[in-house]
């Protein structure tokens, strides 16, 4: 988990649609534990169309916008609802924030964050839920498994065919399209000391290390390593990634990173942000 300056998207492959430019989605991501640099700005906060902000009684003073903490895999947001079905698939649909949007615990409920447009490059999150006007998503923040609700109004659409399974015991990671396997790999995972955190997620961003020649392509995931609250200065994330020797794989050696073969990333970085991946025990 080496330390990393500001990442840089990703110049897409010219057959790889550009998820910034809404996913067909055929576009990026995947794994180590790496410090992600985000630009933090701020912009006005929607509100309902009646003009109240959603979950503020009468009488009652919304918070101001920069009460609400950024959610981003740089921060912990308190009050975040956890993810109660992280076994289960979802439909694939991802959405993408198109203005600064707040973060509820409940359709309807309490402002506990913010969410804006780009983190590492477009922010794409993976639909676990709906309910009328709201969106439920997984979110990129500490702790693992958080999610929370946006309008959807104030949102995106779009869907992704993939889904990315890493298996922890048998050291496997399948790639799916359509509920195929279109490619399998054994992987390198975290050792016992830093465990690959088990639950799903999501492929978060992908950007260029110059600073690093292990891996060409890094692809951080909105999970953070279960025992590294930092690590080289950055916040745990976990990514995918591949490495110099091929003697990595198949064994538990990294500091909670997904290492990969070179011909494995080539395929996750076609893959669209917001993809859903399941890290299995299994």
């Amino acid at each position: 988990m080496p330390q990393h300056t500001s990442p840089h998207q990703v110049a897409p492959p010219e057959d790889r649609p550009r998820t910034s430019r809404k996913p067909l989605l055929i576009g990026a991501i995947v794994g180590v534990v790496v410090i992600l640099a985000a630009v933090i700005g701020f912009a006005a906060l929607s509100g309902p169309p009646d003009g109240s902000p959603s979950g503020i009684a009468a009488g009652e003073v919304a918070p101001a916008a920069g009460e609400l903490p950024l959610s981003s895999t740089y921060t912990t947001v308190d009050g975040a609802p956890q993810d109660n079905a992280v076994d289960a698939k979802t439909s694939g649909i991802v959405v993408h924030p198109i203005r600064e949007t707040p973060v509820h615990d409940a359709p309807n409920g309490r402002a506990v964050a913010r969410m804006e447009t780009t983190q590492i490059g477009d922010t794409w999150l993976p639909v676990i839920g709906e309910d009328q006007g709201w969106v439920q998503v997984l979110l990129p923040s500490k702790p693992n498994g958080s999610t929370g609700w946006l309008r959807s109004q104030d949102v995106e659409r779009a869907n992704t065919p993939y889904l990315i399974n890493v298996h922890l015991e048998s050291k496997k990671l399948e790639l799916l399209r359509d509920d195929k396997v279109v490619g399998e790999w054994t992987v390198g995972i975290g050792k016992e000391s830093a465990p690959t955190p088990a639950g799903r997620t999501f492929l978060l961003g992908a950007f260029k290390d110059a600073k690093q020649s292990y891996s060409p392509v890094i692809l951080p995931l909105g999970t953070h390593s279960p025992t590294h609250d930092t690590f080289g200065g950055g916040p745990g994330t976990v990514a995918i990634h591949t490495w110099p020797t091929d003697d990595v794989y198949g064994t538990e050696t990294s500091d909670g990173c997904i290492r990969v073969p070179p011909d494995a990333l080539d395929q996750l970085t076609r893959v669209p942000l917001g993809t859903l991946v399941m890290i299995n025990e299994d």
